[in-house]
């Protein structure tokens, strides 16, 4: 039996993959999350072997901080992503931070299956459709892409940025000062060539990494 936690910010998205979960004899759902600070909190509390996790869940420190803060403490857990983006952004620092699995929410539930089956082997999967983007525009190793300048923290001040989210309210989520989420948005600007929110909005929004 391979437990698992659902983490989406849409009730509709948790609800739909747990129902066809709940068809399969050999998986459990413990629970749901609809928070990055909630799934932390739950990953704690149950232990699940397996977190679906959604990366983009504003408000919120999110998919990519709360997957870093779950490894940091439970590193046996296998967390694979759920994204609509195009695989061109996030594929390195997932895996540097050790995420196992990357699929795109449109795949089916039988990939979904598959890929839980390929993380508890050790293995990482990628899903077909963001493996072919990725071959295509050679994103691994080395992808090229403006956003892969960013370390795992930066790209999560940078989503927090793009949500509007000021230096202290940044610092109280992250448990950083203001001073240091200052240097991180300096650092950020320098690193993507951009000089203030705005343009950091207009081109995060280019990559697709927000709702226009």
């Amino acid at each position: 039996m391979i437990s698992v936690l659902l983490v989406d910010d849409h009730e509709i998205v948790r609800t739909g993959m747990r129902r066809l979960l709940d068809d399969q004899a050999h998986i459990e759902v413990l629970g749901e999350a609809s928070q990055g600070e909630q799934a932390v909190m739950l990953a704690k509390q149950l232990q699940p072997q397996i977190i679906l996790m959604d990366i983009n869940m504003p408000p919120g420190i999110g998919g990519l901080e709360a997957s870093r803060k779950i490894l940091h403490t439970h590193p046996e857990c296998k967390i694979i992503i759920l994204t609509v983006h195009n695989g061109d952004v996030f594929p390195q620092q997932l895996f540097s931070i050790g995420v196992k699995g990357y699929l795109n929410k449109s795949c089916g539930i039988e990939e979904v299956l598959l890929a839980c089956k390929e993380v508890m082997q050790g293995r990482r999967y990628i899903s077909a459709k963001l493996a072919r983007e990725i071959a295509e525009k050679n994103i691994l190793p080395d992808t090229g892409n403006v956003f892969d300048k960013l370390s795992a923290r930066e790209m999560q001040v940078m989503l927090m940025l793009t949500q509007g989210l000021k230096n202290q309210q940044i610092a109280d989520k992250l448990y950083l000062s203001p001073k240091t989420v200052s240097t991180y948005r300096y650092r950020i600007f320098d690193k993507l060539g951009v000089k203030n929110d705005v343009e950091l909005i207009h081109l995060a929004s280019r990559y697709h990494l927000i709702n226009n």
